[in-house]
């Protein structure tokens, strides 16, 4: 079991990921709203896309452009799921408060993913519970790419309440 950290300011647009002190990726959006995201992790480097509604997340090879998994998001249904080199992963969300979500193949968790929520960051841990290999970086990334993308949706969704209850 290999244990990695997660961390990024909690409007912040980059998001760094270690292995102890030692960094090993991350995630970088143009700006928090951003639908394109370059990523890099263990020196091999990825582009993530979400589409303009906000569902349909892809993730790409940054060297070839080479479509790597596609998973489609819905804010009413938390789990998802995404097919890498012929295999199929379940993508779970745990709790209303997105602090505890998971991959899981053929029913068991491989990764584990934690949030601590504090006032000016937001951090947490990657459980890896599996081999680590190429797959493995793969659903690190979409893991906190998607995750990150559920919590716009709640920020969306708050905006919206309070502007119908202002009125």
């Amino acid at each position: 079991m290999e244990n990695l950290q997660w961390k990024r300011d909690i409007l912040g647009s980059y998001l760094q990921i270690n292995n102890g002190t030692n960094q090993i990726g991350n995630i970088n959006w143009s700006n928090i709203l951003s639908s394109t995201a370059q990523a890099i992790i263990n020196g091999r480097f990825f582009t993530l896309k979400r589409d303009t509604f906000l569902s349909k997340i892809e993730i790409f090879d940054s060297h070839d452009q080479s479509l790597l998994g596609t998973v489609m998001v819905n804010v009413f249904n938390p789990k998802s799921d995404v097919v890498i080199n012929g295999k199929r992963y379940e993508f779970e969300i745990k709790n209303f408060w997105q602090s505890k979500w998971s991959w899981k193949f053929d029913g068991k968790e491989i990764i584990v993913f934690n949030s601590n929520k504090l006032i000016f960051k937001e951090k947490g841990e990657i459980n890896i519970l599996t081999t680590y290999n190429e797959e493995t970086e793969i659903l690190i990334l979409l893991g906190l790419f998607v995750r990150n993308q559920f919590v716009l949706y709640l920020l969306l969704l708050l905006i919206i309440v309070l502007f119908i209850v202002s009125i």
